[in-house]
């Protein structure tokens, strides 16, 4: 009896994990990579029954619908979730503030602050006065609900939407934004132990104090789409793209450059779906290619190749439209991608037209221009021998030319080459 017991404590304990705490760190813009990490990492804490899922977050926003995602997901969790504004310096800017409205316990670092979630649209978007009121009017909703559920500052969350307002983390608990101000992980678990909170399977009451704290780092696949959603890399796999197929259509069978070009491309197409692109500036960077391509082939003196320089320097620049630095093209990348472009097309691509226009070194049209030697006398209209690469052919020639002279193929007709004296 002592033994089933004992076996069935010891189940309980390995299957509910109740004094552990699973903990994962958000330290860059919300996209789907991000998405992706908050909610598988639910996920696990819902399958190993942990105390907690604590957020540890410092991001400038982002994506609205990845948003909403993470939000779906923390409020239908089973698991507490714990949003955690750290270290000191962090902020939970714009998509962060609905992040952090939704967690069962929210809490924040001394020196950090919370707000301006007001809705930025991509550059793609109808900036109209009418789109812009119905988007802001839905994120307005969209937080008042979370506020709501949450039970938190509503009107201070609607604020936050329609007039970017920002708190510091003083001002945030002060008008009940946040539950308590916690200067490190340590203090914030024992500051919250006990306290119930309302999960998606009822009232929990949390059991922090002293717990095990796990993190959970992103896996390769959430860190591998996280990295090329960055937009430097997005750009950088833009413009390897573009240059890949563009060698492939000027050197065919080439093989390799089309293959990581139409690669790099697709990747950088994933990544479009993830960033406020602006389709003026990537029609700029199109016009800019066109205006290479056209420079190799006109002679104008090097004046559609300045004109394309301008505008995919101008294009880079209006690419992603976006207020935070983190989510836009650093402009140093930008003047290196747009030097080694300018060398690639009125270089690279310059030789391969060139080698094109090449006059052939194989088969018939490469004798063209061979010397040889005269075997048999050829009389003008009549057909004699020479000598030419180690093969005797049928020549005829304008002039008289004796055995032994040196010849020069001027053309090939009917298998029979005319030659002329060698001077």
């Amino acid at each position: 009896m002592t033994l089933a017991a004992c076996l069935i404590f010891f189940f309980f304990c390995s299957a509910y994990g109740s004094r552990k705490i699973l903990l994962i760190r958000v330290d860059r813009t919300i996209n789907p990579a991000t998405a992706e990490y908050i909610i598988n990492s639910i996920s696990k804490a819902e399958a190993e029954h942990v105390s907690a899922l604590v957020i540890e977050m410092d991001t400038p926003g982002g994506l609205l619908e990845a948003t909403r995602k993470i939000v779906q997901g923390i409020l239908g969790s089973s698991v507490p979730v714990i949003v955690y504004v750290a270290p000191s310096g962090a902020r939970a800017g714009s998509a962060g503030v609905f992040i952090t409205l939704s967690a069962n316990i929210a809490a924040m670092a001394p020196g950090t602050n919370i707000g301006a979630a007001h809705p930025v649209g991509a550059g793609a978007e109808d900036t109209s006065s009418v789109m812009s009121e119905k988007v802001t009017n839905d994120a307005a909703a969209f937080v008042r609900a979370i506020a709501q559920k949450r039970h938190r500052n509503v009107t201070w969350a609607e604020r936050a939407v329609r007039r970017s307002i920002s708190n510091s983390e003083s001002e945030a608990l002060k008008q009940k934004v946040i539950d308590l101000i916690s200067p490190n992980l340590d203090s914030l678990l024992k500051g919250i132990d006990g306290k119930m909170v309302e999960t998606s399977e009822g009232s929990i009451k949390l059991e922090t104090a002293d717990a095990q704290v796990e993190f959970v780092p992103m896996n390769w696949r959430e860190k591998f789409l996280g990295t090329i959603s960055d937009p430097n890399i997005t750009y950088i796999l833009m413009m390897i793209g573009v240059f890949g197929i563009m060698f492939e259509l000027f050197n065919p069978g080439a093989i390799l450059p089309g293959v990581v070009g139409a690669i790099s491309l697709i990747l950088a197409f994933y990544s479009f779906q993830t960033l406020p692109i602006n389709y003026a500036g990537l029609a700029l960077i199109v016009l800019a290619i066109i205006l290479f391509i056209a420079e190799v082939k006109v002679m104008s003196h090097g004046l559609l190749a300045i004109g394309g320089i301008i505008s995919l320097f101008l294009g880079s620049v209006m690419l992603i439209s976006s207020p935070f630095e983190v989510a836009s093209v650093s402009l140093s990348v930008i003047v290196t991608t747009v030097i080694v472009a300018a060398a690639f097309f009125l270089g690279i691509i310059g030789l391969g037209l060139k080698a094109q226009r090449k006059k052939s070194a194989t088969g018939i049209e490469g004798m063209i221009g061979e010397e040889g030697a005269v075997i048999s006398e050829i009389r003008p209209g009549t057909v004699g021998q020479v000598l030419v690469h180690g093969e005797i052919w049928k020549a005829s020639s304008d002039e008289k030319l004796k055995a032994g002279e040196k010849v020069e193929v001027e053309s090939f007709s009917s298998w029979i080459l005319k030659v002329k004296p060698k001077k």
